[in-house]
């Protein structure tokens, strides 16, 4: 078998310059494939469907940085620019086992069905205002700048109760926070800085508790069991990063994909196909997640040819594992709303760590796609689809900008 030391490095692109090559080269390299994050940070990288469910759910692999070999030998620095997602406080994303269970029975408490259910009215009126404000004319739109950004901000900010006039330097930091191309000198700093506006929420919270969800975490209990200042903090800054920034994705990627399509748009448009099916295949195919960090091996654990040395660490490509044709056939690499398998992916990630936050994002989605069509049916890209820019996040499939023609 391989190890690491063995196995050729596939370095992925801190600039995400063409990330569909990336994703496809990591699949040919084999369902575990050797590479280095940016910074020289040597990882290995689940790459197929049915070996990446099997690893989501394998004790042998941890969420505790402590296990990382490279960690404790001091090879990571502290101003790594992605050292805010390998190792972002304790909460249920960093910890596993009982610990986990009872951080998430807590979570569970106050992010219930119904709560999400009562966002809807609320989310419909945002739409709403949104679609009111764009231009009436023909000129060219950011439409992830006028539309799919803010509509998830504004959610996520109500949903945990967060003054509205945060948004704009939460939006600078956690740009910051994501992306590769953050200065060193700057990386602590804006990790303290979120860290700060969270804690600054809780405490405002805790004195004046309203309907939202970080009230919600702090009232929540099990067996008189409270999460601490430490986990509500930490489990706010990760609702807030993956609840903004995944719908955003996701909304964007389906856009670029209908018009990428114009058949499967029409196919929609007509009613032929449903919504559900748009944003399931978009989920399965242009994954909002194209990588996510991270966990790490306890024992040596095998994956087909290949072993995930003790002390590893493992990310996972759901870019990579959208497109598996040993799940989805040989037409994997297409997109196709009438795809059977389309609700097969696993992009809200599998096992015990399953995002949280999955319904409220399908239920945005769900709101704004089909409002954005049944204003602009007409509504195309205003440039051709491999002039549109990634943004230096691997973590992230998402675009700098998103400009349209809106053709009312």
């Amino acid at each position: 078998m391989t190890t690491g030391t063995e196995a050729p490095r596939i370095a992925l692109d801190p600039f995400v310059s063409d990330l569909d090559a990336e994703s496809a080269a990591l699949r040919a390299a084999g369902p575990l494939a050797a590479v280095e994050l940016p910074g020289g940070v040597p990882v290995w990288a689940v790459t197929h469907h049915a070996e990446a469910r099997a690893l989501l759910t394998d004790p042998r692999l941890v969420k505790d940085i402590n296990v990382w070999g490279a960690w404790q030998r001091g090879e990571i620095p502290a101003d790594w620019p992605l050292i805010g997602l390998a190792n972002p406080g304790r909460s249920m994303l960093t910890v596993d086992g009982a610990d986990h269970r009872r951080l998430r029975t807590l979570v569970a408490q106050a992010l219930t069905p119904r709560r999400v259910e009562r966002m809807r009215e609320r989310i419909e009126k945002l739409t709403q205002d949104l679609l009111d404000a764009l231009p009436t004319g023909d000129e060219t739109v950011d439409l992830k700048a006028a539309f799919a950004y803010p509509l998830p901000m504004y959610v996520i900010a109500d949903l945990m109760g967060i003054e509205e006039a945060r948004l704009p330097r939460l939006k600078v930091l956690f740009e910051k926070f994501f992306s590769t191309q953050t200065p060193p000198a700057e990386v602590l700093a804006t990790l303290t800085e979120l860290a700060r506006i969270m804690a600054e929420t809780v405490a405002a919270k805790r004195a004046e508790p309203g309907d939202d969800l970080t009230s919600a975490l702090i009232l929540a209990s099990e067996d008189g069991d409270r999460l601490t200042d430490e986990e509500i903090v930490s489990t706010l800054q990760l609702m807030v990063a993956a609840g903004h920034e995944t719908t955003i994705s996701l909304i964007v990627n389906a856009v670029v994909n209908l018009s990428a399509h114009p058949g499967q748009r029409a196919r929609v448009l007509s009613g032929e196909a449903d919504w559900a099916a748009v944003i399931e295949e978009t989920l399965r195919y242009a994954t909002p997640t194209s990588h996510v960090l991270i966990r790490f091996a306890t024992e040596d654990v095998p994956v087909g040819d290949k072993v995930i040395p003790a002390g590893d660490a493992l990310i996972v490509s759901y870019g990579a594992i959208g497109r598996d044709e040993n799940a989805h056939g040989p037409s994997a690499g297409e997109f196709d709303v009438s795809r059977e398998t389309r609700n097969r992916h696993i992009s809200f990630g599998h096992g015990p760590h399953v995002c949280p936050g999955a319904a409220l994002s399908r239920l945005e989605a769900g709101v704004a796609l089909p409002a954005l069509y049944a204003r602009f049916p007409r509504l195309d890209l205003a440039v051709p689809v491999a002039e549109l820019r990634n943004k230096p996040v691997v973590t992230q499939n998402d675009l700098f900008e998103l400009p349209v023609r809106l053709n009312p």
